[in-house]
């Protein structure tokens, strides 16, 4: 007798094994991070000031007094 072969699921594997092969190695989260020193000059960048919110949302009918 000859022998039947390998199953369909095994067939299936194969194909899949053949066309995907394996997943890539994990990348270390060492690899994927960079920290960099942030010069003094941009410390202020996002300070508070007061009279920012009245440039945004200022109102011609407010700055009128009407």
């Amino acid at each position: 007798m000859s022998d039947p072969g390998p199953s369909a699921s095994e067939q299936t594997a194969a194909v899949r094994k053949a066309r995907f092969g394996t997943l890539p190695e994990r990348v270390a989260f060492e690899d994927m991070v960079e920290e960099k020193a942030v010069p003094s000059a941009y410390r202020a960048v996002g300070a508070h000031d007061p009279a920012a919110p009245a440039v945004r949302f200022s109102c011609p009918a407010v700055d009128l007094g009407l």
